[in-house]
């Protein structure tokens, strides 16, 4: 069965007590956070979640455009909270992913940039070696 549960911040007005329900049947549990949402909002909530995933693209479209500010959020919010796992989706490219790598994150989550291409083997590819090309400077 399911580990982890990660829902949105957004879609509660008691995130609290969602994670007391996921907590209470053994789950761990992340947030999901919107591009516009405020780091202030969440860092209370902090201690109390395993992972925090920024979208880094408005909730809906698969496809849609990469919201660079939340790179500087991602930097932000690791500056606070140095071991907490932090992942993005949304809007990853080989044009950016390189650049996201270097915010800290653990996870990227692509979605478009490998299964709307050509050649979803060869996409994965490239962006595991810019990412992993990334790391050695």
């Amino acid at each position: 069965g399911a580990q982890k549960v990660v829902f949105h911040y957004e879609a509660t007005s008691t995130p609290g007590k969602v994670i007391s329900l996921a907590r209470g049947l053994g789950l761990r549990v992340g947030l999901a956070i919107n591009p516009e949402t405020p780091i202030s909002a969440i860092l209370p909530l902090a201690n109390e979640v395993d992972s925090v995933l920024f979208l880094s693209v408005n909730p809906g479209f698969c496809g849609s455009k990469f919201i660079p500010e939340v790179m500087d959020k991602i930097v932000e919010f690791r500056a606070a909270c140095s071991d907490m796992e932090i992942g993005i989706d949304g809007g990853i490219k080989e044009s950016n992913i390189a650049q996201i790598a270097r915010t800290g994150v653990d996870v990227i989550y692509v979605g478009s940039a490998i299964f709307r291409q050509p050649k979803p083997g060869e996409s994965f590819n490239r962006l595991t070696a810019l990412v992993q090309g990334d790391k050695s400077k």
